[in-house]
């Protein structure tokens, strides 16, 4: 009984926050106003993978990423003029949308991105 109680937790844990697969858009305030990322997320199991692109930085590939529950994790390279930098999402799933925080370890800087699923 035990077993099947814990096999039930597990499958509503992973049911919550549902298939993110797909395409999404973010937006987010810098200092010289709104700015817009795409992301077409890939999931297979725990894992996250696809890519996310913007205006402002180009394309990037989405790598170490996992969904676990409502919780979204993945880490990105961007090229920003000469500089590269590595910058970590960490998001909560809530339907179709997703509240991201994305940091740069570098900068120690942080963003608070706004992301909707595209239909």
């Amino acid at each position: 009984m035990k077993s099947i109680l814990a096999l039930f937790a597990m499958l509503s844990a992973s049911c919550l926050a549902g298939d993110i697969t797909g395409n999404w858009k973010g937006t987010t305030e810098g200092p010289n106003g709104s700015l817009e990322r795409t992301f077409a997320f890939k999931v297979d199991g725990a894992k996250l993978t696809g890519e996310t692109a913007s205006s402002f930085a180009g394309k990037s590939t989405i790598t170490n990423g996992k969904v676990e529950g409502d919780k979204v994790s993945f880490t990105i390279n961007i090229k920003i003029q000469d500089n590269e930098m590595t910058i970590n999402y960490k998001g909560v799933v809530n339907g179709d949308s997703i509240k991201f925080t994305a940091e740069s370890p570098a900068s120690g800087g942080t963003m608070e991105w706004d992301t909707k699923r595209v239909k």
